[in-house]
């Protein structure tokens, strides 16, 4: 997708309703239906933000930025994901937190950021987050400075995230399931699963109705 067809469709991204759990739960397995709201409810979860970079390349073709966590003792250590953290008590807005964690982690200055809009709130099990996604753009290919929270940056074509052939499922273990069938997107071997790739469908089904 060129990047002048992505700008030309920003008041519709901006405008057209978003999928919701119908989206995101395309890319869950069943285990995950039985967080219920009431659940959720009850267990109070924390707040957090990510956010979905779109920018152009050297051939002007749209790509949006993944990370790869660096390896920690932590529930998502090297994990793919999107630049993003927890709600801090001096951020004025999630959006603050998003652009904040962008620019802490890949050196991407917050007024360079346009925001488009939030999408819909993401839950995280294994770590009891409510995580807000924001989708937004920058005019030129940023020159991206990981720091010590980042181990690999993982640069995606907005085509390939239209393509079904990049989805796919891979069996695995975490803390709240085993040996489970998880569907996922898989980018030129690197496998994205869980709440990423949940925002990740719920952004594939809004731009595949823009044509």
């Amino acid at each position: 997708m060129k990047f002048s067809y992505f700008k030309n469709k920003i008041n519709y991204l901006k405008n057209n309703k978003l999928g919701g759990r119908e989206s995101q739960f395309k890319l869950v397995p069943e285990i995950r239906n039985s967080f219920s709201e009431e659940l959720l409810k009850q267990r109070t979860p924390r707040k957090a933000a990510v956010l979905a970079l779109f920018y152009p390349n050297e051939q002007e073709e749209t790509l949006f930025l993944l990370t790869k966590r660096a390896s920690y003792k932590g529930t998502h250590s090297a994990q793919v994901s999107f630049p993003g953290g927890k709600y801090d008590e001096t951020d004025i807005s999630l959006q603050e937190t998003a652009l904040r964690e962008l620019e802490e982690e890949v050196h991407v200055f917050q007024n360079s950021v346009h925001i488009i809009r939030p999408l819909s709130n993401t839950y995280i099990p294994p770590s009891n987050f409510m995580v807000t996604p924001f989708i937004g753009f920058v005019e030129k290919n940023p020159t991206f400075i990981p720091n010590e929270e980042v181990a690999e940056i993982i640069e995606v074509s907005v085509s390939d995230l239209l393509d079904d052939n990049t989805l796919t499922s891979v069996r695995m273990e975490t803390s709240y399931m085993k040996e489970v069938d998880v569907p996922c997107f898989n980018f030129h071997n690197h496998i994205v699963w869980g709440a990423t790739a949940m925002i990740l469908s719920e952004i594939k089904d809004l731009m595949k109705e823009m044509d």
